[in-house]
């Protein structure tokens, strides 16, 4: 070990700063200890850890409520987001439905266009051919009076022609003596 001589640890003590002391007694280090000891001892006097405890205490119930309330909304979410979807599955599966449903009914009415169509059809040919018939019989009975009134005519003719006044008077008592046979 070096020794120091007197004169150089008196200078050392010179050059420092003094330690200040309460009355002499108890150094700065120590009074800020004391006060520090003090100041903890007040507030556990007057119960400032236990105030604390409940304040943080409350906190904790807090958001452990807002929590709860947060996962009660998620649940009701996804309560809701499943009812919609079961929904959206639900008007999916009636739109099909009606699809299927317009489509028979589309299918049935072309069907029904279809079997009108050719009743019409098939009424309108009986009605052309009715039509033409009757056209044919009163064509037939035009001819047939036309030929009746033509044979009329002829035989009129003919029988001017041929007979006279004596062959009418024979012609007619032949008539007349076939009458009395009868």
């Amino acid at each position: 070990m070096v020794e120091v001589p007197h004169e150089a640890a008196g200078a050392a003590h010179e050059g420092a700063a003094a330690v200040p002391t309460l009355f002499g007694f108890v150094s700065a280090p120590a009074i800020v200890a004391l006060a520090m000891v003090v100041v903890i001892v007040l507030l556990l006097w007057k119960k400032v850890p236990s105030a604390i405890g409940r304040s943080l205490d409350e906190k904790i119930a807090l958001i452990a409520a807002q929590l709860a309330e947060a996962e009660q909304l998620r649940k009701d979410a996804e309560a809701l987001k499943a009812e919609y979807e079961a929904k959206a599955k639900a008007a999916e599966a009636d739109a099909a439905a009606i699809v299927e449903r317009a489509h028979h009914d589309a299918e049935g009415i072309v069907a029904k266009a279809k079997t009108d169509a050719e009743a019409l059809i098939d009424r309108r040919q009986r009605m052309a051919e009715d039509k033409i018939s009757a056209e044919e019989r009163s064509a037939v009975a035009e001819l047939r009076a036309t030929t009746a009134r033509a044979a009329a005519s002829a035989v009129g003719k003919l029988i001017a022609e041929r007979h006279n006044a004596g062959s009418d008077k024979a012609l007619v008592d032949s008539a007349i003596a076939g009458l009395g046979r009868r």
